[in-house]
């Protein structure tokens, strides 16, 4: 059996000895089975594994591997399955030969690793390489039965030889097959799916040498003496393929404990990936939002505040200047309520816009909330922050599309700077923010600076706040002033108007112009408006049992009060708690107040008026109400703005203005009492035109109640004091 050759039967020479009596050790048989199949499952672990590497180097390694698991198997139940063999002649292999299958297997095992780990291989593909495989593993098989030395020659049937040959070719299809199905199975029946693709796949490989080896037939030269034996070098055979299937197993072993370990780790280091990855985004995410407005995309205060410490920081060590402006947008909340918060949301956007497009690149602007807006500019010049400031003006003019309209909105700008006007970011804000309410008082749309008055200014106002506060809670040092009205057809008194003092211990006397505003401002000018009404009330009483009933007493109502729907009801409670008759309460309301929201006034001065409380109108003549509302709303009385009568001498146009007040009032049933009656020529026109009462110094300046009474007796007609007609 020299060389490698292939005869089939048919050539069988004229004289030989067919041996028919051969024979296979059923447990070198089961042995080679069982390689077989422990070569395939390794195989497959490895071919999974492969699939989940992605360096090319760990790849190839890891490709080899799998290679010399599957080639070794293979091998290694070929040799098992021939010493299983046994003949009646002797038989011996030959190393180099043996050795030389072994390249073949591992040739074909690559090929087949190769073909098992592609991603998604066609069927065409995959037949075309299990035809390749399957004739790899067939030429080693064959390659192998030529490592016998033996006298007898080797014949194969050529029936069963292509048989073997189809089962390799099948069997190399199925695996691929079975290897597929194996991947795309699910994860909890994996190991059991492997596990009956390897038994496949070792019988398979199994029936490819034992029907090989069935075709395989020995003649010897007749008078050969015959004896069943296995192979001379059954010794050495022997050690050789149990050295090569131990290093098979502990390859295999090695591999799948390597494998596990480094799926593990890779696993672990991918989940940690994968949370650091999430830390990093969710930290992003938390980034984003304690320092960015998400409306629009600008910095937060808190961002602002960061990024200023240190840009102030930078400025402060190399000596340069910066401006810090505070913008807010003129009017925002008319947006809101007419147009809704959508629009509004939309307008702080194009704001927003706006101002960057103003800015420089280094420049820092912010949203504090609201409308209100911060800037932080570095300064080339002593002009550069007022020429910044009138830009931004300039961009806000631009009209903005907004639900289908077109507006115009405006921005007023407060500006401090660095290092004038303070060193610490906290200063600096403060007093732009103070600016920037000189700039809303001065009419809006202007830009203004900081300045030490500001600052005084506002001091003072904190501490009036805290010293009103503390006036009101403990109901001291403010009091009532009361200027009398009076009636014209009777010349008697026919009302007074409360008006608050304070008796600051610092500042003396205070009117209301200096400290409404600041109750307004602050949020308790509910609680002022309240003692006002209190202490009116009570007083009607004592006025009562001092000889004057029906006096009335006109109480002013704030315009902030004149929305709140619980008015109402707190002039109830006090009326009933002082039994004030509820007739000698007028209650007086500004012409802006009532028109800022007429309908919602309405409503209010309907139940106000149930109570059977008087109603005036205060100021007439400084809005802009219209007849039409003015005949809507529940009124008593009109009250004439100080500034017509006070030029009616040497004015036509204010006398007829007069004139034309007094005739629409009666005309809407309505009482006309004309304030700040200084002169008897004043008094003399208003009385020829009608005018049903008046109140001014002509007769009397505000004062508190015990010296209204001394002035004015029960018995005493003012307007006969002054010398007037009746």
């Amino acid at each position: 059996m020299q060389g490698f050759p292939i005869r089939f039967l048919a050539e069988l020479p004229e004289q030989g000895q067919l041996l028919l009596d051969c024979s296979h050790d059923p447990w070198l048989v089961l042995l080679s089975y069982a390689i077989a199949t422990g070569g395939s499952l390794c195989t497959l672990i490895i071919t999974q594994h492969l699939q989940q590497v992605q360096r090319r180097s760990m790849r190839l390694a890891w490709g080899l591997v799998g290679g010399l698991c599957l080639a070794g198997g293979i091998w290694s139940m070929h040799f098992i399955g021939m010493l299983a063999f046994q003949a009646p002649v002797a038989i011996a292999y030959d190393l180099a030969t043996t050795l030389l299958s072994l390249l073949v297997a591992l040739a074909a095992a690559l090929l087949a690793l190769y073909c098992m780990a592609m991603p998604n291989p066609g069927l065409s593909r995959q037949l075309l390489a299990a035809v390749i495989i399957g004739l790899g593993i067939s030429a080693m098989h064959y390659s192998g039965m030529a490592a016998i030395r033996s006298p007898a020659e080797a014949y194969y049937q050529g029936d069963l030889f292509a048989l073997s040959v189809g089962i390799a070719i099948s069997a190399s299809f199925a695996a691929l097959l079975l290897n597929r199905y194996v991947q795309h199975g699910a994860p909890r029946h994996q190991h059991w799916l492997r596990l009956c693709a390897a038994l496949v796949m070792g019988a398979a490989i199994a029936s490819m040498h034992y029907t090989g080896m069935a075709s395989l037939n020995l003649v010897v030269p007749e008078g050969t003496p015959l004896q069943l034996r296995s192979a001379d070098n059954a010794g050495q055979l022997v050690l050789i393929v149990a050295s090569i299937t131990l290093l098979i197993l502990g390859l295999s072993l090695a591999a799948a404990w390597a494998g596990r370990k480094l799926d593990d780790k890779e696993r672990d280091l991918q989940r940690v990936n994968n949370l650091l990855m999430q830390l990093d985004q969710a930290k992003a995410s938390l980034e984003q939002v304690a320092h960015f407005d998400p409306l629009t995309e600008l910095l937060n205060r808190r961002g602002f505040n960061r990024v200023f410490a240190a840009t102030l920081e930078e400025h402060a060590i190399t000596g340069r200047s910066l401006a810090v402006m505070f913008l807010d947008v003129d009017h925002f909340k008319r947006v809101n309520d007419t147009l809704g918060h959508d629009a509004g949301d939309e307008l702080l956007r194009v704001v927003a816009q706006r101002i960057r497009g103003s800015l420089r690149e280094r420049d820092i602007i912010a949203r504090f909330g609201g409308d209100e807006f911060c800037v932080v500019a570095s300064l080339d010049s002593n002009a550069a922050p007022r020429v910044l400031a009138q830009r931004i003006l300039e961009q806000m003019k631009e009209p903005i599309s907004l639900t289908g309209r077109r507006i115009v909105m405006t921005t007023s700008v407060g500006i401090s700077l660095f290092p004038q006007d303070g060193n610490s970011a906290e200063e600096l804000l403060k007093h732009a923010d103070l600016a920037l309410y000189q700039s809303k008082g001065s009419g809006r749309n202007v830009v203004h600076f900081f300045n030490p008055h500001l600052k005084q200014k506002a001091s003072f106002e904190l501490q009036l706040e805290e010293d009103l506060r503390q006036a009101l809670q403990q109901d001291n040092c403010l009091m009532l002033f009361y200027q009398p009205i009076i009636d014209l057809r009777s010349g008697a008194l026919s009302k007074l108007e409360a008006l608050v003092r304070w008796h600051h211990p610092l500042h003396g006397l205070l009117t209301p112009e200096r400290f409404i505003a600041i109750a307004e401002a602050n949020g308790f000018i509910d609680q002022l408006d309240d003692w006002v009404l209190r202490r009116a009330c009570h007083d009607l009483n004592s006025l009562e049992h001092m000889g004057y009933p029906g006096l009335k007493i006109a109480v002013n109502c704030s315009a902030l009060n004149l929305a709140n729907d619980q008015l109402p009801g707190r002039i109830e409670q006090h009326l009933q708690a002082t039994r004030c008759p509820a007739q000698c309460l007028e209650l007086e309301v500004t012409e802006s107040a009532l028109l800022s929201n007429i309908n919602r006034a309405i409503g209010l001065l309907e139940r106000i008026r149930a109570l059977g409380v008087c109603l005036s109108i205060d100021d007439f003549g400084t809005g802009y109400s219209s007849l039409a509302y003015l005949r809507r709303l529940p009124l008593d009385t009109l009250k004439i703005d100080r500034s017509f009568i006070q030029d009616l001498a040497n004015s036509n146009q204010d006398r007829e203005i007069v004139h034309a007040i007094i005739a629409m009032a009666h005309a809407l049933h309505l009482k006309v009492v004309a304030e700040g009656v200084e002169t008897g020529e004043q008094l003399a026109f208003l009385q020829d035109r009608g005018c049903d009462q008046v109140q001014g110094y002509l007769f009397s300046k505000p004062l508190p109640l015990e010296e209204i009474v001394s002035r004015f007796p029960p018995h005493i007609r003012p307007l006969e004091r002054v010398g007037m007609r009746l």
